[in-house]
């Protein structure tokens, strides 16, 4: 009901960028598009601030931006935790404007702004906050989403996103901040002069690569042939610099794809999970045949892969499927050389794959699932790091392809993923095999499981009510049975009685071993689906996947 007042005090007030003033202009009379970018303020949940660039309080941009930052100033100088905060961006559309505007709020409050003076990888910000013994860390990324997004992840001392608890005391300040009244700003060059902020010098990346490179299980790689893409990205620097150092020489970067660009023009969803992102590598690879593609996502915490699929192509391998290979090479190969902790931990989603549990099971490893957000992961290792056993851990992963070997950093990286997917195609290829040789040997052992995902989109504001209603109808009237398979078990993963932090979660166990489960996107109006079978072989799972798939779909 305030959606006018509130565009005409925006179109009085946010000059400061021209773009946000002409974008107002020319929707002033959309009432639809008036309201959807003032209905509400975009929402800050413990990944922090993830939107569309644009003008209003539901957009990101530098006011939207500045009241985030002031309430973590707020929040930080109200704690006994250090006054300073390690800040980051990579190639998003007004990535380094944002990062600007957030040092010069924190600068103006009295922490001191640690900032990388060029675009770098959201887990190299994850090391330098704990490197530079800072309060808080920020990175300005919107991870794999589309060009028009951008994003503020908000991260803890300890490198881990931030706890839902500390979201909530820093949203409790957020309601007490107006973006135009109630926000700090210093001079950027004048605070720059001060030492207020201070550019993040090139020994704590060094270090950072350092970190990554000190958890290698040490297999040769020098004979690796290696086609690798940052997807326009922040990876290119660290990846190289890894590679170099883990004696890669064979190294051929997609060349439409390496220069840093937010607007990603060879993808328009810049995600290695999804085929289109990683065609302009599957098509040098025709060219190169290397032994392996890799492409790291824009802000390099994730990564995929393709192979050779012994028939003249590559066959791209889903984030389960590598996370099964990771876990199940380290372990071998741990073990082999006497180097696998006493009670060894990885750590996996409730989403990841049931696949995983054998293969830990194999090894003796226990095998723990947390809820999805791989700060849930990293929390497993802080956890474990305060019980005097950081040994313990050995590897995490998630199906979103995040992968993390080691306690250096407390969130997915991508850098590590490179080195140890490069290392186990290489101790593979010493076996006269790929890792598609690898992985179906995997299956032939442990079972055929497969997993779908399907996703529903809900825009704006109803949209976001639409997909409320779903989840309350869910829960009200639960399926007896879906696609033809009886629900012989159901979880509510929001009422509290799995030990985990209540979250909008429902799954859905079914007879025969299928399972789906139903989550809100946590960065994203989507609703999405999580499907999971096991067969008798690669025939049955796909079958079982294709009616589950079916008859999931009703659900929505």
């Amino acid at each position: 009901m305030h959606y006018e007042h509130e565009l005409a005090r925006w179109l009085q007030r946010a000059g400061e960028d021209p773009d946000l003033t002409k974008e107002l202009e020319e929707i002033q009379d959309d009432p639809n598009a008036v309201s959807d970018r003032f209905y509400r303020h975009l929402a800050f949940g413990t990944g922090g601030l993830r939107g569309v660039i644009g003008a209003g309080t539901n957009r990101m941009n530098i006011y939207t931006v500045r009241r985030a930052t002031q309430a973590l100033a707020d929040y930080l100088n109200a704690t006994d935790l250090p006054k300073s905060v390690a800040i980051a961006h990579d190639s998003r559309i007004k990535g380094e404007l944002f990062s600007r505007e957030a040092a010069r709020v924190l600068a103006a409050n009295g922490i001191t702004a640690h900032v990388y003076p060029r675009l770098e990888p959201t887990p190299a910000l994850s090391w330098a906050v704990r490197y530079l013994h800072c309060g808080a860390g920020i990175c300005v990324t919107a991870s794999h989403n589309p060009a028009q997004y951008n994003g503020y992840k908000v991260y803890g001392a300890d490198g881990c996103q931030i706890t839902p608890e500390a979201a909530e005391k820093v949203l409790a300040f957020m309601d007490k901040t107006d973006c135009f009244d109630s926000v700090k700003l210093a001079d950027y060059d004048a605070a720059l002069a001060e030492g207020k902020i201070q550019w993040i010098g090139d020994e704590c990346l060094d270090a950072f690569v350092d970190a990554v490179l000190a958890l290698r299980p040490g297999n040769d790689v020098s004979r690796l042939k290696l086609v690798y893409t940052p997807l326009n990205g922040s990876g290119l620097e660290c990846v190289r610099k890894l590679l170099a150092k883990m004696g890669v020489t064979a190294l051929t970067v997609v060349p439409s794809q390496e220069a840093p660009d937010g607007h990603f023009p060879t993808c328009p969803y810049p995600n290695p999970e999804i085929r289109e992102a990683m065609e302009e590598g599957l098509r040098l690879c025709g060219q190169v045949h290397p032994d392996l593609l890799i492409g790291t996502d824009p802000d390099c915490d994730r990564m995929g892969a393709a192979v050779p699929d012994g028939k003249g192509g590559y066959r791209l391998i889903s984030g389960n499927e590598m996370g099964v290979l990771l876990l199940d090479y380290l372990c071998r190969t741990r073990t082999a050389r006497g180097t696998m902790p006493e009670r060894p931990v990885a750590v996996t989603t409730i989403v990841s794959t049931d696949m995983a549990a054998p293969v830990a099971e194999a090894y003796g490893v226990e095998l723990r699932r947390m809820l999805t957000g791989f700060k849930y992961i990293g929390e497993q290792i802080g956890l474990l790091e305060a019980g005097g056993h950081k040994e313990r851990y050995i590897f995490g992963f998630e199906e979103s392809y995040g992968y993390l070997s080691g306690a250096h950093v407390r969130d997915k990286d991508g850098v590590n993923a490179v080195m140890l997917a490069c290392e186990c195609a290489a101790w593979y290829a010493g076996q006269g095999m790929t890792l598609l040789d690898a992985m179906n040997a995997l299956y032939d052992k442990f079972g055929y499981y497969r997993n779908g995902l399907i996703s529903k989109a809900f825009e704006g504001q109803d949209g976001m009510l639409a997909m409320d209603a779903l989840m309350k109808s869910l829960r009200a009237n639960p399926p007896a049975s879906i696609a033809g398979k009886q629900v012989t078990g159901r979880v509510d993963y929001l009422d509290g009685s799995t030990g985990l932090i209540p979250s909008d979660v429902l799954e859905f166990r079914l007879e025969e071993g299928g399972k789906v489960i139903v989550r809100p996107s946590g960065t994203e109006p989507k609703l999405k689906l999580y499907l999971s079978v096991c067969g008798t072989s690669e025939e049955d799972a796909l079958a079982r996947l294709d009616v589950l798939e079916k008859g999931a779909r009703v659900l929505l």
